[in-house]
């Protein structure tokens, strides 16, 4: 039986009614309502309510023919609404909230903006403005995008004279060509956009053919991101206001905030424990990277796509503030203010081959207190977040993502490489980030229906994992991994569930993160404790057996470990430990090891076994000549010797692009050393393919920009780490001065 009843209704409304057709102004909040419960032949009686609350309730959806026509305000805050689209039968409503729905995204707003000509407010944000740009601006340029596609390639596929047969399969191609290869604006809004494309197509066909129109703009179904990549990026897209950015002197952009500061000075650790695990200089022997505790406040793209700045701190149970600062209005240019820093490009000077990489972006997103002078937070670890599969779009290329997290100081953000717009941001007040990893799960949303979404893991000095759905905005929750801080951490490609984590403890840890439930209740356990002499600073999962071993750089050498979890061990020692080209000409263990991942299914890049050189050396190889035992050392099967920066400096991270057969590792100026491997790897893939004799130059070398703050120019600046995209379309480089570049291949 509902649990609403005329009785309720006339009790309910304010103030309190004897007729139904009298109610103006209706409280329906905290009644535990379900979407059942909300009756349409009941509310149809309500023909001049004109402010309903619906606030904390549990409903996942609004029924379709619910008669509210002078519907003007409508609360809906604290629910578990999925889906917007049956708002559009209250075309008179002004006002809307929905905040803390954790299923509804910034799509979703896109979504009520267009549907509802009236609306104003919406989650007490005044929208005119770009509510006027969604219904006008962004659908006068998508249908001029699916028109063209029509006209390009479908038009001459209909025959002069064709049948209802030819024209529904014509339809149902176009349908589904034009969702994919139509793109515009933000991966972030990708969902709205092809949600739009679909709405424009059908209207396109229905004019152009006769064809019956579907006036239900809800999707069929929800497309994979791959197929909505865009490699444009139009200018109506807004940066928010409090973003400092660097741009690029001959490159101006309208949107960004100026940002200003002195030379940079070293960070210095505050506390004693900082003192202790704070390494820069080679002389030092364990520790963490290099201190710093620089958060900053988050960019609020406008036009485009917008953001939410978030509290890292969230419990499991608590509520999310995730649009606190969404739909703020329209911005404006800002590069007239004083402070403005300024960049000069720089020719490359070193290199055989230009691969037209261009410069897109520097970003100062991750200040402490969005202070435009801090130069000293030190970014540490970013990673590309991966697209939701869809049918047989799996390959990594083809769905590779523009989106990054990138982390430092008190901060995550999320980071479109395209627009250079900071979609998103995580702050825990005490924390430290140094490493960030992603993982797609399938989660229960309701009705026992199933839905993947991508979860964001984040952790640092705290030794504590915080666990990010992205889409929802909300960190659920977080796991109390290790009592020192956590130096890297990573995924299992074929677990989802599964993440390992490496601490200043000398240990590595894997976790069963679980999923969670509707109310993002989860339980998390240890599977694994891989004993390690030293700290661990990176990981790497054996590509062809992930389930089986793992590799790791640590402060003393590099190790490998038997994690199949058919064994009883639990805690387990190393199995292997590698032995080195020592500067003598002879083999070492000892030796930090800050860098270490996998070029192809067999050969291994690893950094700092002796100075100016990074390795290439034969997994299978090295692995093989073990034989059977524990604890054996063995010499590593080197292959080729990269030419590399003479520096003294550690903590520098190399990274791969396996697709493309590219290595990155940045230096101590700033340069980013890039190595196009895909000549020497054929040779390499033999069983007797034999030693490189010279060491490889980089292909090329991308010089640092120079850099002005306050007309002083920003000077030593340290590549922590260089991360491409799968396809190689962008490169992020995160620094030693708070700096996020992003440069383009073209």
């Amino acid at each position: 039986m509902s649990k609403i009843t005329t009785e309720l209704l006339l009790e309910r409304a304010v103030p309190r009614s004897t007729r139904l057709r009298k109610i103006e102004t209706l409280n329906l909040s905290k009644l535990q309502l379900k979407t059942g419960d909300l009756d349409p032949r009941l509310f149809s009686r309500l023909r001049h309510l004109q402010k309903l609350d619906l606030s904390d309730n549990l409903l996942d959806k609004f029924p379709n023919s619910l008669t509210l026509p002078d519907l003007r305000v409508l609360n809906c805050n604290n629910n578990k609404l999925e889906d917007v689209t049956a708002l559009k039968q209250f075309p008179l409503l002004e006002e809307l909230t929905y905040e803390n729905n954790v299923y509804l995204t910034l799509n979703d707003d896109y979504k009520v903006m267009f549907l509802l000509q009236n609306l104003r407010l919406l989650n007490g944000k005044d929208i005119t403005k770009l509510a006027n740009h969604v219904r006008r601006v962004n659908s006068r340029k998508l249908t001029s995008k699916v028109t063209a596609h029509w006209e390009k390639f479908f038009r001459d596929q209909l025959p002069e004279k064709y049948t209802a047969e030819q024209v529904k399969s014509i339809k149902k191609k176009f349908l589904k060509s034009v969702q994919t290869n139509v793109v515009y604006g933000p991966s972030s809004l990708s969902e709205f956009t092809r949600w739009r494309v679909k709405m424009i197509a059908e209207e396109f066909l229905a004019y152009s053919l006769g064809l019956e129109l579907n006036t239900d703009p809800e999707p069929e179904e929800k497309m994979d991101e791959s197929e909505a990549e865009s490699t444009e990026s139009p200018r109506e897209a807004a940066e928010d206001v409090d973003q400092v950015t660097v741009t690029p002197g001959k490159r101006k952009r309208n949107n960004s905030k100026p940002g200003s500061g002195n030379k940079r000075s070293k960070s210095k650790a505050n506390t004693e424990e900082e003192a202790v695990v704070n390494p820069r200089k080679s002389s030092r022997v364990q520790g963490e990277p290099r201190t710093s505790n620089q958060p900053a406040k988050e960019a609020t793209p406008q036009e485009e796509a917008e953001g939410t700045d978030k509290n890292g701190e969230q419990c499991p149970k608590g509520q999310s503030n995730r649009r606190s600062s969404q739909l703020t209005g329209e911005q404006k240019s800002q590069e007239q203010e004083n402070g403005v820093v300024s960049l000069t490009p720089v020719k490359n000077s070193k290199g055989k081959e230009d691969v037209s990489a261009e410069p897109l972006h520097f970003l100062q997103c991750h200040s402490k207190g969005n202070s435009r002078e801090d130069f000293k937070t030190q970014l540490w670890s970013c990673v590309f977040e991966p697209l939701l599969d869809c049918g047989a779009r799996k390959d990594p290329i083809v769905s590779s993502s523009r989106t990054v997290a990138t982390c430092g100081g008190e901060s995550v953000c999320l980071i479109d490489c395209e627009t250079g717009t900071v979609l998103k941001k995580y702050k825990v007040a005490t924390e430290e980030f140094f490493s960030v990893a992603w993982t797609t799960l399938t989660m229960v949303i309701g009705d026992s229906r199933k839905k993947c979404h991508n979860i964001l893991a984040a952790a640092g000095r705290r030794g504590i994992v915080k666990l990010i759905h992205v889409a929802a905005d909300f960190c659920y929750g977080e796991i109390k991994a290790h009592k020192k801080p956590i130096a890297t951490v990573c995924f299992s490609p074929t677990r989802e569930t599964h993440l390992f984590t490496a601490s200043y403890d000398k240990r590595i840890a894997l976790w069963d993160i679980g999923i969670p439930d509707c109310d993002y209740n989860f339980k998390a356990s240890q599977l694994l404790l891989l004993e390690a002499l030293s700290i661990p600073l990176r990981i790497a999962l054996v590509p062809t057996c992930p389930d089986q071993y793992l590799l790791a750089g640590c402060e003393s050498g590099c190790f490998a470990w038997n994690i199949k979890l058919d064994k009883e061990q639990k805690s387990r020692p190393f199995e292997v430990l590698f032995q080195f080209p020592d500067e003598d000409g002879g083999m070492t263990t000892s030796h930090r090891v800050d860098g270490v991942a996998f070029l192809n299914n067999d050969v291994v890049v690893s950094k700092s076994s002796k100075l100016g050189c990074i390795y290439l050396w034969s997994w299978s190889r090295s692995f093989d000549t073990k034989g059977k035992g524990c604890q054996r050392t063995v010499g590593a099967v080197i292959l080729a010797e990269l030419e590399w920066s003479t520096t003294d400096l550690s903590y520098l991270t190399l990274s791969t692009c396996p697709a493309k057969e590219y290595v990155f590792c940045g230096d101590e100026k700033g340069s980013v050393w890039m190595y196009n491997l895909s000549s020497y790897t054929t040779a390499w893939s033999s069983a007797k393919g034999k030693r490189s004799d010279k060491r490889i130059p980089p292909s090329q070398i991308l010089k640092w920009p120079e850099l002005q703050a306050n007309k002083e120019q920003l000077t030593e600046v340290l590549i922590n780490n260089v991360v491409s995209d799968p396809a190689f379309t962008y490169l992020v480089v995160l620094t030693s001065v708070n700096i996020t570049a992003i440069w383009k291949k073209s």
